[in-house]
């Protein structure tokens, strides 16, 4: 089997409070330029310890959900034994714990394969780090 790996970094700013950013808009033109209509997986990984990527629907109030149920499942309060100096980051640390750093996603005929309003989002907890960086690789 003949295949081909390509991959690219994407930097996103994900500001200084608890979000999602939504990254199908760039795993689509990243597969437009590199998949010319081969099917294949897209590996969409972001390098840090306070991140993870999650395929939900966005827009309809499902993505706060998910926020809500990390700050359940997850508080910023002294519990947690990794502080970084305050009370809240030992939580962040365990977010990739529950929403992986990664995803592998099928492309067939060189386009992602989606659910019905499923997205591919960047979540973060982390309020002290603006900026992240996504890896997107394919293989095909």
């Amino acid at each position: 089997m003949t295949g081909t790996f390509t991959t690219r970094i994407v930097d996103v700013t994900t500001g200084s409070a608890e979000t999602m950013h939504d990254l199908t808009n760039a795993c689509t033109a990243f597969l437009r330029e590199v998949a010319h209509g081969r099917d294949g997986l897209l590996n969409v990984f972001t390098p840090h310890a306070t991140s993870g990527l999650a395929v939900i629907e966005t827009g309809a109030g499902s993505d706060n959900d998910l926020l809500a149920a990390l700050r359940e499942v997850l508080p910023a309060d002294d519990r947690w034994r990794d502080r970084h100096g305050g009370s809240g980051p030992g939580r962040d640390h365990m977010l990739p714990a529950l929403v992986p750093p990664h995803a592998t996603l099928p492309v067939i005929g060189g386009e992602l394969e989606l659910g019905t309003s499923q997205s591919v989002v960047v979540v973060t907890t982390d309020q002290g780090g603006p900026d992240r960086q996504v890896r997107l690789s394919f293989l095909g």
